[in-house]
């Protein structure tokens, strides 16, 4: 069972990570001011990258999360 525990707690652990990721890049969307002359552009794309990168973390920590749950469920099932 402590494997299930442990891959259940990396899940968390990506997920919370990713969800500030997340919040970051957003503030720094919102925060952004691009100027007439495109200035700041650069800081947009790289933000939006960001974004779209933590976006994939979450979801890979949801699969982790979900698969350590499968097992854990495997295994209560195999015991009783």
């Amino acid at each position: 069972m402590e494997i299930g525990k442990s891959a259940f707690s990396a899940g968390l652990e990506g997920l919370n990570k990713s969800l500030a990721g997340m919040q970051k890049a957003a503030h720094d969307i919102a925060s952004l001011n691009v100027e007439n002359d495109g200035s700041g552009v650069g800081n947009l794309a790289e933000a939006l990258i960001d974004l779209k990168k933590h976006e994939l973390g979450v979801k890979a920590s949801v699969e982790v999360i979900k698969v350590a749950n499968e097992v854990a469920g495997t295994i209560i099932d195999i015991k009783v």
